[in-house]
């Protein structure tokens, strides 16, 4: 407290004097080196250089500040709920860092109204305030140490501001819960990418749009891919929570696709079909001696007729006898067939003799 006192009389000038009772509002103590401070607090849009020409703002001490914070609020997680595993202490720790609790954490304790800028950047880059406060609890550590940090997050933010417990229970992960909704009730769910750019500062921003069976739910924009869909699935889940036409519009969707996905396209193929069907089998049960009547010899072939076998005609339409000897005309067709045999028998008997 000494201390404290004595660098409060040495205050050279009243504009530090005003940034020294400021900072003491906001951290609880006085500086003893204000340079951190007051680098911790500039944004790189107002482009200062040092003596050597480098370029002076707070992204070092940004990155510094960023490193310091998740030691702490892991070292402060890890001790308020003990027993608990890996997973749902990092979740806790990183919804305690994040951009969007750090952003709304620096306006509420002061931060934002002492961030020298060109004026032009607060509206547009989401990330400035958070920035700012993770650049401070750098120049903490530089200037008073890494206990000096402690007391700061548990004094004044974790124990005043955060409460540890509805903070590690509260879902903030928008897109993690829209996607398991999707997948709960089999909806096709698509994140699409409208716009890449970068803004006045060179800082890259994103426009994404969420699609729920082909119906526009929602569109982000962020300076990256992840807090754009963010904030874009938000959007789709308040939509789906609090507008009842909205969700009857999802599912009638779905279903016209899943009628749509379930008719038959095209007949179904016969799979009884033989494969080889382009063979032409010989019916042996059909097959017929034929009598050539001028040489009374017979042969085997393939009878040609219109599926009437000649065993149960009742007529002799069916053979031409227009060249058959007058004296079998008029035989029967059994007839015939046995001349031909007895023909054929004696024929067979005289080559036996004459080659004998």
């Amino acid at each position: 407290m000494i201390n404290d006192l004595i660098d409060k009389i040495k205050l050279p000038f009243r504009k530090e004097k005003e940034l020294y009772s400021s900072l003491y509002g906001i951290i609880g103590f006085y500086p003893h080196n204000i340079s951190y401070y007051k680098q911790a607090l500039m944004h790189k849009s107002i482009a200062r250089r040092n003596a050597k020409g480098r370029p002076v703002n707070n992204e070092r001490l940004e990155f510094l500040g960023d490193a310091i914070l998740d030691a702490i609020v892991g070292d402060i997680v890890y001790r308020h709920f003990e027993g608990k595993r890996e997973g749902f202490l990092t979740n806790t720790r990183s919804k305690i860092v994040q951009r969007e609790t750090l952003n709304r954490l620096a306006h509420e304790i002061g931060i934002s109204q002492l961030i020298m800028s060109n004026g032009h950047t607060s509206s547009h880059n989401s990330y400035m305030e958070g920035n700012a406060f993770e650049a401070l609890v750098g120049a903490i550590y530089l200037d008073r140490g890494y206990e000096a940090c402690m007391r700061f997050m548990q004094q004044k933010i974790l124990t005043q501001m955060i409460n540890l417990d509805r903070v590690a229970y509260k879902e903030v992960n928008f897109k993690s819960k829209l996607i398991e909704w999707c997948q709960k009730n089999k909806v096709k769910l698509d994140f699409i990418l409208l716009e890449q750019k970068r803004d006045e500062n060179n800082s890259p921003m994103f426009t994404y749009k969420v699609v729920i069976e082909g119906i526009d739910s929602g569109e982000g924009k962020g300076y990256s891919k992840k807090e754009s869909q963010q904030f874009a699935s938000k959007l789709a889940l308040q939509s789906l929570r609090r507008k009842p036409q909205f969700i009857d519009a999802v599912f009638a969707a779905k279903a016209d696709r899943t009628k749509m996905e379930e008719e038959p396209v095209e007949i179904v193929p016969d799979v009884d079909a033989k494969e080889d069907d382009f063979i032409v089998v010989k019916d042996f049960d059909k097959e017929e001696k034929k009598v050539d009547f001028e040489t009374s010899k017979t042969f085997t072939g393939e009878l040609v007729t219109d599926d009437n076998d000649y065993s149960d005609a009742d007529s002799n339409d069916d053979i031409d006898f227009s060249d058959v000897d007058t004296s079998i005309r008029n035989l029967s067709k059994e007839d015939i067939i046995a001349a031909a045999e007895a023909a054929a028998f004696s024929e067979s008997e005289q080559l036996s003799v004459d080659r004998a």
